[in-house]
């Protein structure tokens, strides 16, 4: 048996793993133990480790102690808070060993791979047949059938089938904008507002109209686009039922109606 330095005299027993200080080794046996003594006192739950007890309370007592140099948003994980500041460094250090591409959250590269290089996808819905590499993807999938939101606003008490839909919502609220454009510094809510933005500084337009080949930035313009050629007026006056191929050209007919000259 591997013996230990003189500097950690005390040895697990089960994994050998040395320690300077006595009650570190007492405290590492509940590992192989199980034993939890430290006990939260709103929800019972136990746990090893009485720092680990005292963390938990965090979501009890709401205190967030960490909180970010930028923007001044506070966690109450310290992990939390170093996870949120590659939101303004830009950070990824997780690499997908397939495709390399990288992601500032370990667990999205284990759910990339699964997703993307994963051909096995053993979790069948019983409602659509539909097949997903993961269970929490087919669990989320299943709410499209059962209408189930478990995920509540506090604010407003709107509901979602997604904890990341309720936590982009949440923006609305808190008025968050953590994603920022390098170029004019203007900032969003959501990653998905950035994307398109940032093709005005490139003048990317990488939707093309199959009619006249004619190219746009976001895909919304080019919907609008489109109904030149098909016709398609989905916008319909509820007073005249005169019927237009974009909102804002309602609005404006609706004002003939309404009496309004507003500009």
């Amino acid at each position: 048996m591997e013996k230990c330095k003189e500097h950690k005299p005390y040895q697990c027993s089960e994994c050998l793993k040395c320690f300077s200080v006595k009650c570190n080794l007492v405290n590492h046996m509940r590992v192989h133990t199980g034993n939890k003594p430290y006990q939260c006192s709103e929800c019972l739950k136990c746990f090893n480790q009485k720092g680990n007890l005292e963390t938990h309370m965090r979501v009890h007592t709401g205190d967030k102690p960490y909180q970010c140099s930028e923007c001044l948003k506070c966690f109450n994980l310290k992990g939390n808070l170093v996870t949120h500041m590659r939101v303004h460094t830009g950070d990824k250090p997780y690499q997908c060993s397939e495709c390399l591409k990288c992601f500032s959250i370990k667990s999205h590269v284990v759910t990339h791979m699964m997703r993307v290089h994963t051909r096995d996808k053993p979790y069948e819905c019983s409602e659509c047949l539909k097949c997903f590499s993961i269970k929490s993807s087919l669990v989320t999938h299943m709410r499209v059938h059962t209408g189930d939101n478990p995920y509540q606003c506090s604010e407003c008490l709107k509901c979602f089938g997604e904890k990341s839909s309720l936590a982009k919502h949440t923006r609305v609220h808190t008025g968050d904008k953590p994603y920022q454009c390098s170029e004019c510094l203007k900032c969003f809510s959501k990653k998905s507002s950035l994307v398109p933005h940032m093709r005005v500084h490139t003048g990317d337009k990488p939707y093309q109209c199959s009619e006249c080949l004619k190219c746009f930035s976001q895909k919304s313009s080019l919907a609008k686009h489109t109904r030149v050629h098909t016709g398609d007026k989905p916008y319909q006056c509820s007073e005249c039922l005169k019927c237009f191929s974009q909102k804002c050209s309602l609005v404006t007919h609706t004002r003939v109606h309404s009496g309004d000259k507003t500009c």
